[in-house]
Order: structure tokens, then C-alpha cells, then sequence
């Protein structure tokens, strides 16, 4: 008999999933759905358990009914397994939780009250947490959260230039895709050496889009806000647009708020570009005009905020890509540097089609890398810590 955690992260169009050994945190299987509510819907799975699990669920067309195939599948073809605690990547925090919490009634509450923050994400984070509660009522659950990791960066890179009452108020920016890079903070010095607590840009390039700048591998900038829709282009989303444009939607063109917010959460980025998809890889394959100006507003975008997080930095050593994209599309990693030459970037063109992990040309100025991203086994780390201490760790802060 396996006592395991169950890690789950959820996002706009995907189950990632994860099972690890309580204590030494062995990996005993972990997988992906993606593409959810599509008919593109893929699951894989892998690690010593893996096959076990079968194959695609019957019906991926919403996250609850996939959800459920994934926790009915679990039950049934691991019966070795016995889950002691969940850990689930809850996107927003808010400023009252800033480090892995455990989630009793009143902070579920609290989360749901940041929902219309991170509405692609935080219900369908908290629809997994409530899901796992009908399974298993007595099971403990743990919160870690997306903004966590960006508390350490300094006011002005939080502070909007709005009346002061307003920051008050905790409209401030956030950042996201924090346990993405608690991760690769902590993976630096295995790839970067000494440069790992130099100055360092990391692009998490996926779905959902968005960069950090580290220094002594803390955040001290990144392109996401108050919400996750700002800064970069994304699969759906718009990323940083002039607020003017949307005062004009709203006051000439009579579209309403909720109709603004679809828009550009749902039909912009590089589906509402091309026209065509809000898949990479749909678009690299495509060949059509419409597809190359989509990926290169994508790659354009991506290296101009490169640039403001240098001016953050005073500079760049280090440049990491990670996430789907960036761990993945050796094409866009290069569309990315050549317009980032000015900052020293040159790339080896051979590494990179190998997908590196260390992609820069000798006579580079930065480091470039491609390091593989895990989100699971930080949350798993922290709910390992509640097994562990129930008293002392992961408590409700």
C-alpha cells in the first residue's frame, strides 16, 4: 500500500495532474489533458503507474466531466494508492495569502471572492478543490498560489499610477505563473552557475503567457497585473492593450463590460490574430499569411517586454524559456532572440532545434537556456510539509 499526494493544476484548457509518495516525494505517475472542450482532446500519462491509467477520457468537452473521469479513474485503477492530502494551484491569491495555505470553508470563501481576477482560471481552481471534497470529504486540502512568488518585488513594480487609495485597496499588480517560477528559481544553479542569482529574465510561454525578472532568484518584475490578462500576447487573451480602446467599445461602439471581457479574455491573442487558432502549433503547421503575423506579434511582443524587464534589471545575463511553448516550439524561441540581439542574445541554431537545455551561441552575451518547468512538485513539496507538521506549515495565513 502507496500513501500519495494528489497534486492537481488546473488551467483555462488543461488538467495537469500528479501522483508522488508521501515523504520522499517519488513520482509515481503524473499527466496532462489538454485542448478541453475541443475535439483535440488528448491525455497522457506517465512515471511507474502511469499506464495504469488508461487512456483519453470518453468525454473532454468541460473541465467538471474531466475532472471527475480523472478522480474515478484514479480510485479505480490505483487501488494500491491511498491519497493522504491534495495540493492545488490556485491562481489568485489576493494580498491575504502569500504563502501555501490550507483551505477550510473560510478560505475557499476568500478564493471565491477573487474569481472575477482570474476569471479563465481561479473557478475552475476552486471547482477541482470542491471535486476532490465530494470524493474524499475528510481529505486535507492545501492552496498554492500563482501571485505568492511576486510579493518580493519592490512598489514601484506592484503600484499602478492610480490615487494611492486604490493600492490601498490591493488594486496592485500581482504577477502570476509564481509556482512556475518558485520552480525554475530553485533549478537556475544546476544550468546557470553562478549566474543563477545574476540578472535573469524567464519566459513561461504557454497558453497563458507571461515573463519574470529574477535578481538573487527573487522576483523583482514581472508583465502580469492586477490580473492575468495583462502584459503578453497569449493563446486567447490580448495581453497589455491602451485602456483607451476599450473606453471606445464601451462609450461608441455600445459593447458592454461583459462583452469587452470576452473579447479580450476569449477572442484576441493569437486565435483573434490568425483567425485560425489559439494553438502554436496549429499555426506553425498553417503556413498562411495570417498565421506568420500572429506568431510574429507573439514573438515581437514577448521581446519588447524582454527589453522592459532588462531596463528592471539594469540588464539581462540570463534568459530562460519554459512551458509549452517555450520548452517546445524551437521556432518561436528563435523569432524571440533575433529580435533580442540588441540586449547580446545570439542563439546556436542546432542546440536550440534540440531543445537545448543550453541553446546560446558561443559568442553569446546572454545565457540562453530551455529548462523544463514544474508546477507539481512545488505544490507537492507543500503539501508534504502539511503532512508533515499540520501545526506549523501551510496554515491559513
Amino acid at each position: 500500500m502507496s500513501e500519495a499526494i494528489l497534486v492537481l493544476n488546473v488551467g483555462s484548457s488543461s488538467i495537469k495532474f500528479a501522483l508522488y509518495h508521501v515523504g520522499e516525494l517519488d513520482l509515481l505517475c503524473r499527466g496532462h489533458i489538454e485542448r478541453i472542450g475541443t475535439d483535440a482532446a488528448s491525455f497522457s500519462a506517465s512515471g511507474p503507474l502511469g499506464a495504469a491509467l488508461g487512456d483519453t477520457p470518453p468525454s473532454a468537452r468541460d473541465h467538471a466531466s474531466t475532472g471527475q473521469w480523472l478522480l474515478d479513474r484514479i480510485a479505480e485503477r490505483l487501488p494500491g494508492v491511498t491519497v493522504r492530502a491534495a495540493g492545488h494551484r490556485i491562481v489568485h491569491g489576493g494580498m491575504e495569502f502569500t504563502a501555501p495555505t490550507f483551505i477550510d470553508d473560510r478560505v475557499l470563501a476568500a478564493l471565491e471572492r477573487l474569481a472575477p481576477l482570474a476569471p479563465n482560471h481561479q473557478p475552475h481552481n476552486l471547482a477541482a478543490v470542491r471535486m476532490v471534497a465530494r470524493a474524499w470529504p475528510d481529505l486535507p486540502q492545501v492552496a498554492c498560489f500563482d501571485t505568492a512568488f511576486h510579493r518580493t518585488q519592490p512598489r514601484n513594480a506592484q503600484w499602478f499610477a492610480l490615487p494611492r487609495a486604490f493600492a490601498d485597496e490591493g488594486i496592485v499588480r500581482y504577477g502570476f505563473h509564481g509556482l512556475s517560477y518558485e520552480y525554475l528559481s530553485g533549478a537556475l544553479a544546476a544550468h546557470a552557475g553562478a549566474r543563477a542569482d545574476a540578472r535573469v529574465v524567464i519566459a513561461h510561454l504557454g497558453h497563458g503567457a507571461s515573463l519574470c525578472a529574477l535578481r538573487e532568484r527573487k522576483s523583482v518584475a514581472t508583465t502580469m497585473g492586477f490580473t492575468a490578462l495583462d502584459g503578453l500576447m497569449m493563446g486567447r487573451r490580448s495581453g497589455a492593450i491602451d485602456p483607451g480602446v476599450l473606453l471606445h467599445l464601451m462609450q461608441e461602439r455600445g459593447m458592454t463590460a461583459a462583452e469587452v471581457g470576452d473579447l479580450l479574455y476569449n477572442r484576441s491573442g493569437l486565435l483573434g490574430v490568425s483567425g485560425i487558432s489559439d494553438d502554436l502549433r496549429t499555426l506553425e503547421a498553417d503556413g498562411s499569411d495570417a498565421a506568420e503575423q500572429a506568431m510574429d506579434l507573439f514573438a515581437y511582443r514577448a521581446a519588447r517586454e524582454i527589453g522592459s524587464l532588462a531596463a528592471a534589471l539594469g540588464g539581462v545575463d540570463v534568459l530562460v524559456f519554459s512551458a509549452g511553448i517555450g520548452e517546445r516550439s524551437a521556432q518561436m524561441r528563435a523569432r524571440i532572440c533575433a529580435y533580442s540581439k540588441w540586449l547580446g542574445v545570439s542563439i546556436d541554431t542546432h542546440a536550440n532545434g534540440a531543445h537545448g537545455p543550453r541553446i546560446g551561441a558561443a559568442d553569446s552575451g546572454v545565457d540562453v537556456l530551455v529548462v523544463p518547468t514544474d508546477e507539481e512538485i512545488v505544490i507537492a513539496r507543500a503539501a508534504n510539509a502539511w503532512i508533515e507538521d499540520p501545526a506549523g506549515n501551510t496554515r491559513s495565513k
